[in-house]
């Protein structure tokens, strides 16, 4: 399994208490931080633990006071996070790029603030101001949808046909969160499941074709024909189903290479990776289950 440096997690505090020790310019952003995702500092350290805080910010500039006070602060039970020291903090700030409640966190595990800052800066430019809005329709119609289509997997898919690059509901439209009500209340026919094959040569992920790397993305269950490399894995949903192939798996026929190309781009066919597909089905007693069966052959490469 790929590993990652840290496991990101956002955390609600609003209304908790959050210890923030230190002054100064390294102590002022960590405030403005907590304040803005609605905590309530406490800059007494015994009141902390006399009150149960459950998160620490250090900013203070003598580094053995930092020192210190990130021990006593574990010690109390508390998360710790100090300043420009990351070997001392049990957690890490990302920069963030915020389309509320959207909200993009771009971390190093503290080994580049700058370059943090820097890959965020660029995403500004690329994402929409009307993430935000689309977030909140997706979220008001999502009790409708559900009534509508109980099965989660044939739910899934549905979203997904619309937020993929060209549907109804493409993010980077910013006139998608308009249209949310009226796709909602359209969606009469849910997609029915589908199956497709990849034969992978490489493991570098970076030789995914554009289709590829959606499906990895999109799909429901994953079906590992020989040591998938982990890289590649790693680009499928989380909670995606794995297992061994069965040979009693209906196998796929396959898509032309011009199909194939037309969604992957004039290098698709240098990549080492062939894709095939089977029909979607029909038949409303099937599940609506996108899957994929993954084939290592790299002494085809």
């Amino acid at each position: 399994m790929s590993r990652i440096a840290s496991l990101p997690l956002f955390h609600q505090i609003a209304g908790q208490q959050v210890l923030v020790l230190g002054d100064g310019p390294a102590a002022e952003p960590k405030r403005r931080l907590v304040e803005r995702a609605g905590g309530v500092i406490v800059e007494d350290f015994a009141r902390a633990v006399d009150e149960g805080v459950r998160l620490a910010f250090i900013a203070f500039e003598d580094a053995r006071a930092c020192e210190v006070a990130a021990i006593n602060a574990r010690c109390a039970g508390m998360l710790v996070n100090v300043v420009d020291r990351p070997e001392l903090c049990d957690f890490t700030t990302p920069s963030i790029l915020d389309r509320d409640p959207l909200l993009v966190a771009i971390g190093t595990g503290g080994a580049s603030a700058g370059l943090a800052k820097h890959v965020r800066l660029r995403l500004e430019r690329v994402l929409p101001e009307t993430l935000g809005a689309l977030a909140r329709a997706l979220e008001a119609v999502r009790p409708a949808l559900r009534a509508r289509f109980p099965d989660g997997g044939e739910r899934r898919r549905i979203v997904d046909a619309a937020l993929q690059e060209g549907g109804p509901l493409d993010p980077f439209d910013p006139r998608s969160p308009q249209r949310v009500q009226a796709w909602s209340q359209g969606a009469a026919f849910a997609p029915r499941g589908a199956l497709f094959t990849l034969a992978l040569t490489s493991a570098d992920p970076e030789d995914l074709t554009l289709k590829q790397a959606r499906l990895l993305g999109e799909a429901d269950v994953l079906l590992l024909d020989g040591a998938v490399p982990a890289a590649i894995l790693a680009r499928a949903r989380a909670d995606a189903a794995r297992q061994p192939l069965s040979e009693s798996c209906i196998d796929a026929e396959p898509i032309t290479p011009t199909a194939d190309a037309a969604n992957a781009g004039p290098e698709a066919g240098k990549r080492g990776f062939e894709g095939h597909a089977a029909a979607p089905t029909d038949d409303p007693d099937t599940p609506a289950t996108l899957t994929l069966i993954l084939r290592w052959r790299p002494d085809q490469a």
